[in-house]
C-alpha cells in the first residue's frame, strides 16, 4: 500500500520545485523484463566470468565472444518494451518546470517511452564506436554505413580497430561530459527522484548525496533498502510502475 501522503508531498515537491533530476538504476527497467549485466549470464553464457565479457581486455582476448554477448543483449533490449515505470517518468519530465533523466541504464528505453532529455552514464547498447577512438573520443560508427556490418565484430573504417559497443565496461572511466553534466544538474536541482539503483556504484552514487548537501528534496523509488534509503526525505518501498504511475496522478491532481 503506497502512503498517498507522501505520494502529495513528493507531488509538491516536484511542482513546487524549479529543478528536477530523475535517477535511474536498474530496477526502473526490471518490469520490462531487463535483467542485469550478471542475471543476463545464463543458458550459454553462464560458463563464463564477467572479466570475459565486460572489460577491455577480455575484448581483446577474444572479440567475436564479446561481440557476441553484446549482441544478445542488445537484442534482448530491442524487444523488451517501456513499462509503466518509463511511461510515468516520461510524462513527469513534461511536468516539472525543468527536468533530466540521468541513467545508469544502456537499454535506450527512456527514450522509446517519450522521455526527451537523458544522459546515460553508461553508454547504450545501440551506439557503437571504434575500439581505439582514433578519431576522437568517443569515435562512434554507425554500423548500417560497413561493407563488413554483420561481422563479428567489423572494422573500423577510418583505421581498422575493431568497433566495440559504446558503452562503459568494467574498469573504464565514465564518459567525462556525461558525468561533469550530471554533477552540475546534481549541484542546483530542487528535487531528485531516485529510482531502482542500489546506491552502491561509485561515482554515480555520488549523485543523491551530492543533491541532498545542496537542498535537494530525495524522493526513492526502490521495494528495497539501499544505500540511499538512510537520507531520503520520502521513500516508496514498491515497484517503479505502481510508484510513478500514481505519482504522475499526484501531480495532475496538483495542476
Amino acid at each position: 500500500m503506497v502512503d498517498q501522503s507522501a505520494m502529495k508531498q513528493a507531488a509538491e515537491y516536484i511542482r513546487n520545485g524549479k529543478k528536477l533530476v530523475i535517477f535511474t538504476g536498474a530496477g526502473a527497467s526490471k518490469e520490462s523484463g531487463i535483467p542485469t549485466f550478471r542475471d543476463a549470464m545464463d543458458g550459454v553464457w553462464e560458463k563464463f566470468d564477467p572479466e570475459e565479457l565486460g572489460t577491455p581486455q577480455g575484448f581483446q582476448q577474444n572479440p567475436q565472444r564479446v561481440w557476441d554477448w553484446f549482441a544478445y543483449r542488445r537484442e534482448m533490449a530491442a524487444n523488451a518494451q517501456p513499462n509503466a515505470g518509463h511511461i510515468a517518468l516520461a510524462q513527469i519530465e513534461g511536468i516539472a518546470p525543468e527536468a533530466v533523466i540521468i541513467t545508469q541504464n544502456v537499454d535506450d528505453l527512456h527514450e522509446r517511452a517519450g522521455s526527451k532529455n537523458v544522459l546515460h552514464l553508461h553508454g547504450s547498447l545501440f551506439r557503437h564506436k571504434c575500439f581505439d577512438d582514433c578519431q576522437g573520443k568517443p569515435t562512434l560508427i554507425d554500423l548500417d554505413s560497413l561493407e563488413d556490418k554483420d561481422a563479428s565484430p567489423p572494422k573500423c573504417p577510418h583505421c581498422g580497430a575493431y568497433v566495440r559497443p559504446d558503452v562503459v565496461w568494467f574498469r573504464e572511466m565514465l564518459p567525462e561530459d556525461i558525468l561533469q553534466a550530471a554533477y552540475d544538474w546534481s549541484d542546483v536541482c530542487d528535487v531528485m527522484l531516485v529510482v531502482g539503483t542500489t546506491g552502491l556504484v561509485t561515482p554515480a552514487a555520488r549523485l543523491p548525496y551530492m543533491a541532498k548537501q545542496n537542498g535537494a528534496k530525495i524522493i526513492e523509488v526502490n521495494p528495497a533498502y539501499s544505500m540511499i534509503t538512510r537520507y531520503a526525505h520520502i521513500k516508496f518501498e514498491t515497484g517503479a510502475g505502481e510508484a510513478l504511475t500514481l505519482l504522475v496522478d499526484a501531480l495532475n491532481d496538483a495542476s
